[in-house]
């Protein structure tokens, strides 16, 4: 504990909270955290504990190639497709408190920006876990994939990496996509889902600001500029080809450039070489 306050330490605090395995209860938690008053030891180096991160025994992780395919022709494809969501809000309350609490010496905006991340994607699973309970169906009643925390995974050494290969990328993708999904459930009759996506964007635009906000302040702290530097972890980090179509508003407004937006659609693999998406 500070010697001067009752306060919790943020960074001890973000991990003992990614090592619940109880999904509701680690959103809860999360979201309790990023509304309590935290200080932050960044200088300290600690040690990962057993169990990063901790998830449930369900939904089973299979290979993409594996996941069922999903759509809004019924209810249970509804389902099937909002369980995906979830699984993506889930694994993105784990990668925002393990940006909190395992990059030692950075400032203390950067850890206070991630807990911020860490409560509204918190809030995202909460709200569609609790829509799948409307539709009969809870968190782990489909199969899932784990994309997001393998890279999560390659980058644990390198915080300029994982700001390049998480936020801008991966979860980047979701700017892309979620105008496309709300549609389809709106279109299904589903105003309550298309709500929640509305949310979902609007808070994603902030968390990929974030990661390009560190993303260029670690690129500017290691003397690399942010466009050339960029390509060479996506090389080295076998990070996945990106492809159209892109939400340019949204990319705009978190932050992208106009130089990383024109290079991101000459190198746009094409369509027929998309991966099953998340």
């Amino acid at each position: 504990m500070h010697p001067m306050t009752a306060e919790l330490e943020l960074r001890q605090a973000a991990c003992a909270l990614l090592v619940l395995d109880d999904p509701a209860g680690k959103a809860a938690r999360t979201r309790a955290l990023a509304a309590t008053s935290v200080y932050v030891d960044a200088g300290r180096v600690l040690q990962e504990p057993a169990g990063v991160p901790g998830r449930p025994a369900r939904p089973p992780l299979v290979a993409p190639r594996d996941v069922p395919g999903r759509g809004v022709a019924s209810v249970e494809a509804r389902a099937a497709l909002l369980h995906a969501l979830a699984h993506i809000e889930f694994n993105a309350i784990n990668l925002a408190l393990d940006a909190v609490w395992r990059f030692a010496g950075m400032p203390r905006d950067y850890y206070l920006d991630w807990l911020k991340v860490a409560g509204e994607e918190a809030l995202h699973f909460s709200l569609l876990a609790e829509h799948l309970r409307a539709l009969g169906h809870a968190y782990g009643d489909f199969p899932a994939h784990d994309g997001l925390w393998q890279m999560a995974e390659r980058t644990r050494f390198d915080p300029l990496a994982r700001m390049a290969l998480v936020p801008r990328t991966l979860e980047a993708r979701g700017l892309d996509v979620s105008p496309a999904i709300r549609a389809k459930l709106a279109g299904a009759g589903d105003a309550a889902a298309a709500g929640i996506l509305d949310i979902i964007l609007r808070d994603e635009i902030g968390h990929v600001a974030i990661g390009n906000r560190w993303y260029r302040y670690l690129c500017e702290r290691e003397g690399v500029d942010p466009v050339d530097h960029y390509a060479v972890l996506a090389r080295r980090y076998d990070a996945p080809g990106q492809f159209g179509p892109f939400n340019f508003p949204a990319r705009r407004a978190a932050g992208f450039t106009e130089a990383e937006l024109r290079l991101l659609e000459q190198s746009a693999i094409s369509g027929r070489d998309r991966p099953r998406s998340a």
